[in-house]
């Protein structure tokens, strides 16, 4: 009989695999305003996530300030990830026309004219597309935790990924998963290993 022996550093690189996919079927199938999915998603793994950080460690020195500060401490936090999940809505207004006004507009009509790209995200949203994203977000944060991994939402993994073009949302959060033994999201105020 043959023996194999996984060391525990690829056995959690895959387990966090196979989290963030169940991450992504729970984003999937949690509720959604009148039974209409627009939430997109995806897994950002090796290159992809280092250039997902390099973009919001560019995006922290556009903005400075206490801004770049946090850009740099998610984009280490990214960096040290196993990888990041996103999470993003389409943000147009459901078939059926409410006119609810809690877009701020009258109408979905008045709403529809004025949708455009913003400074990080295409707005304004439809507030129930936004509640679509917040139940899928618990719902993936929730399967996580359910496994006993490290996670933490973060809308500057959003606005990168927004920037990239990583998914087609209109507003996007990221979710980096880490398997470790102390989550590298606690102390998140001391200075950031990564540059």
């Amino acid at each position: 009989m043959t023996r194999v022996v996984i060391g525990s550093r690829d056995a959690e690189r895959e387990a966090a695999l196979d989290v963030a996919r169940m991450m992504l079927t729970a984003a999937r199938t949690a509720p959604k305003a009148v039974g209409v999915d627009s939430i997109v998603t995806a897994i950002i793994t090796g290159d992809e996530k280092e250039g997902l950080a390099d973009a919001m460690v560019e995006i922290g020195k556009e903005r400075g300030g206490s801004r770049e500060r946090h850009m740099r401490r998610d984009a280490a936090n990214v960096r040290d990830s196993e990888l990041v999940v996103l999470i993003g809505v389409k943000g147009t207004p459901p078939p059926r026309t409410f006119d609810c006004g809690a877009c701020g507009f009258g109408s979905c009509a008045e709403f529809l004219s004025s949708r455009r790209r913003r400074k990080d995200f295409v707005g304004p949203s439809c507030v129930f597309k936004l509640l679509d994203l917040g139940i899928a977000l618990g719902s993936a944060a929730k399967m996580a935790s359910m496994l006993n991994v490290d996670s933490r939402m973060m809308y500057s993994v959003g606005v990168a990924a927004s920037r990239l073009k990583v998914i087609e949302g209109d507003v996007i959060i990221g979710i980096p998963i880490s398997i470790s033994g102390k989550s590298i999201f606690f102390d998140r105020a001391k200075q950031p290993k990564s540059p």
